[in-house]
């Protein structure tokens, strides 16, 4: 499915994070982790232009980033098909190009600004800047530009041109209006350091439902836990009784924070109307404040309080510099772009081509891209050697699969497709063609190349009803990023818990030694409380210690993933009083689903794995995976069979 370069009304989107966290391994490589960067909205690793001549930073061309090398030859072979160069510029022109062009049109009017009121940049300031960003993250400058380079794949030069002049000439642009003041201070303080409340919350939709539980808490204070798991519409405070992190002053609504600071320990709020939603609070116990000096976080605070001053008045610098200026955008409009062929926008009569614009595209977002195309050709190679073809019927039935799946139906309980499809290009900020590509036509074509081999059992149907509707196992947990600390807080706790008898104080006591140990920040702001945990939910080795205990007894270190975690039972949580029968079909088609996904997971990771290709841009080659360990076995008997490498006597 060759792409064509973006027309009239096939805009690219500005903001792709949560799309790229949706399609997941679809478009492979697309997850980004976020830096906290005060000019990364308005750019990143763009266009060079008088602003390397304002800051004194020079890129290796002056008149335009270096592109990666093999210009002119195929960017990569899938198998021994070849992806030209085009065809990635045009992949990356379609889903970056309006983004990239804005960035370079933003970065044209700061620099073309600062050169109108002799603003300047020195290599110093810019060295100086980088060396705090990295002080601000407690990292080395060397740890810093590596972490860039490693997660963001933004090398030094690129993160000092593109990200941190930009952000120091922003910083000159806006100095009058970056002063902190002594009530800021103070406030921002209050934030991080000053006194907190632990709470409970329950939020309804409805006033005469919470008017229906307050009136039960009055009398019955201690059951707001209770009311918390069946009515509250929080779903992740509700399945823990209600437990929310630690309130502060300053950070979220002053009349939530007015009102739970007003409450003494076990004292229920009134109901407090929040949006379209109606809380109640119960307050567990007042947090003193950490006792740090003003003196001693005065200038880090100073320093975070511009920053978001910056972040925030950089839309009104923008908006003022645009409103001076003369910019056309010539690529989305067909009339201009039949006048200027080749140009992609101007900027005060400043021209930036095309080709130019796609060439920054891959620069910025060619790996990235050019990975997900290798991945549309590994199914197209799939589809074309299983004599299978995705047709418009096969989309139409992924798209409306998606629609039901997600709620979106009509009175008769049919997929509302167009809502659909107008919900999530809105909501993800990209186009129906690009959604289709993206997300529909690979699903439809995975599924395609797996659904006839999955089967759903007896077996699975029972486990799906044990885990939906079976007892769970109330814990509270100690989450530890390494074994050593584990065993620490597993000592501590196996300590403590000697001084108490009964299962609640033994809990209260886990509690504590959790806040103090735990590194997950949930379970550690909530003294261990986790939601609780069922049968077959995907963790086997957490499941099977946790259904071993009994009320009062805490688990040895138990390794989950890449943390190691230990629990202490509090009890079995009732079953769902429901009739297997009743729920069979809804649990097949769960259990169906599931298997489905999975089986598309694993026959597109096989796909990968047995595939020969070459990445030219990130030259990177992969054999299949039986070659490749054939090759190993090889190398390995070859070095035995040297001379010296035998057994000694």
């Amino acid at each position: 499915m060759p792409e064509s370069i973006p027309q009239t009304g096939s805009r690219p989107p500005h903001t792709h994070h949560k799309w790229r966290g949706r399609l997941g391994w679809m478009l492979g490589g697309l997850v980004i982790i976020t830096v906290a960067l005060t000019a990364r909205h308005y750019w990143e690793t763009g266009q060079a232009s008088a602003q390397d001549r304002a800051s004194g930073v020079r890129p290796a061309s002056a008149s335009r980033a270096t592109p990666p090398a093999n210009i002119s030859g195929p960017v990569a072979e899938v198998n021994g098909e070849k992806i030209d160069r085009n065809e990635l510029a045009n992949a990356c022109l379609l889903r970056f190009g309006e983004e990239v062009l804005e960035s370079l049109t933003n970065k044209h009017l700061v620099a073309q600004h600062c050169q109108a009121n002799n603003i300047t940049v020195t290599q110093q300031e810019v060295e100086q800047e980088i060396d705090r960003m990295a002080r601000r993250f407690s990292l080395g400058r060397e740890a810093w530009l590596d972490m860039l380079q490693r997660e963001r794949g933004i090398n030094p030069s690129q993160y000092a041109r593109d990200i941190v002049w930009p952000s120091l000439a922003l910083r000159k642009l806006a100095a009058n209006r970056l002063t902190v003041t002594e009530e800021e201070l103070r406030k921002a303080y209050e934030a991080q350091f000053g006194a907190s409340v632990r709470v409970r919350l329950i939020t309804v939709d409805k006033e005469e439902t919470a008017r229906m539980i307050h009136a039960k808490l009055q009398s019955q204070p201690d059951e707001f836990p209770k009311l918390a798991q069946q009515h509250s519409t929080d779903v992740n405070s509700a399945s823990i009784g209600g437990l929310i992190q630690p309130v502060r002053r300053h950070v979220g609504d002053p009349k939530i924070e007015q009102v739970v600071f007003g409450l003494s320990d076990g004292e229920i709020s009134p109901i407090v109307r929040v949006g379209n939603q109606y809380a109640i609070f119960r307050c567990e116990a007042h947090v003193p404040a950490r006792p740090v000096p003003l003196a001693q976080v005065r200038s880090t605070l100073e320093e975070q309080i511009r920053d978001e001053k910056l972040r925030s008045e950089a839309h009104e610098i923008f908006g003022q510099l645009q409103a001076g200026a003369v910019v056309k955008n010539i690529i989305n409009d067909p009339v201009a772009r039949q006048q200027m062929p080749g140009v992609a926008a101007t900027v005060n009569d400043r021209k930036i081509m095309t080709r130019e614009l796609a060439e920054e595209c891959i620069v910025r977002h060619g790996e990235t891209v050019l990975e997900t195309v290798i991945n549309h050709r590994l199914l197209v190679q799939a589809l074309r050697e299983s004599r299978m073809e995705v047709t418009q019927a096969d989309l139409d039935a992924e798209i409306a699969h998606a629609a039901k799946l997600s709620g979106v139906v009509d009175a008769q309980g049919a997929a509302d497709i167009e809502r659909w499809i107008e919900m999530v290009t809105t909501q993800e900020d990209v186009t129906k063609e690009l959604y289709i590509r993206d997300a529909v036509w690979p699903s439809a074509a995975l599924k395609k190349l797996t659904v006839d081999g999955v089967q759903v059992t007896q077996e699975d149907i029972q486990k799906g009803f044990n885990a939906n509707y079976g007892p769970r196992v109330r814990c509270r947990a100690i989450v530890s990023d390494t074994q050593r600390h584990a065993q620490e807080a597993w000592d501590h706790a196996r300590q403590a818990l000697r001084q108490a008898s009964d299962v609640a104080q033994k809990a209260e006591i886990f509690g504590q030694v959790a806040a103090e140990y735990s590194v997950e920040p949930s379970s550690k702001a909530l003294e261990g409380k986790v939601p609780p945990i069922r049968k077959h939910g995907g963790q086997p080795a957490l499941e099977r210690e946790a259904f071993a205990l009994k009320p009062g007894d805490m688990s040895g270190v138990i390794q989950v993933a890449d943390k190691f975690v230990v629990l202490y039972c509090e009890g079995l949580t009732e079953p769902v009083t429901v009739d297997l029968q009743e729920v069979q079909q809804l649990i097949y088609d769960d259990v169906y689903e599931k298997k489905v996904r999975m089986a598309m997971s694993t026959r597109f990771e096989k796909l990968k794995a047995d595939a020969t290709i070459e990445n030219h841009l990130a030259a990177v080659n992969q054999l299949p995976a039986a070659q490749a360990a054939a090759g190993r076995t090889a190398a390995a008997a070859a070095t035995a069979a040297r001379p010296g490498n035998g057994p000694r006597r």
